[in-house]
């Protein structure tokens, strides 16, 4: 996959996120909960400051939602059956999307006390 033309790489990542967008409601969910925080931002003009910090948080959340589908679908493929080391794998996994997704919660929170 190095060195190939960047419309090629540009697919490759385009299908990535069409699987990933079939395969993971997380994923889905994560998508219109930022699309919803856009609109919040879009009704309440807060300063530039918080479009940059809002927008960061929503790019990290849904790269995280994606490195965690990536994961889960190597581990699957290279150990089908259940295995407690991979599902610790899995799990903190998991936990790193949790993690940042209670992050932006309080990001947004701190927007709207911003605003308001």
């Amino acid at each position: 996959m190095k060195n190939r033309k960047f419309q090629k790489r540009l697919n490759f990542a385009l299908q990535g996120l069409r699987v990933a967008w079939r395969s993971e409601k997380s994923l889905r969910t994560q998508v219109w909960i930022g699309v919803a925080a856009v609109l919040l931002l879009l009704l309440l003009q807060p300063e530039l400051f918080w479009w940059a910090i809002v927008t960061l948080t929503i790019a990290l959340v849904l790269a995280a939602e994606l490195f965690n589908t990536a994961l889960e679908h190597l581990a699957d493929h290279l150990h089908p059956d259940e295995h407690p080391r991979i599902k610790i794998v899995k799990d903190c996994a998991a936990a790193g999307v949790l993690v940042l997704s209670l992050g932006a919660v309080v990001i947004g929170l701190l927007a709207l006390i911003s605003v308001l």
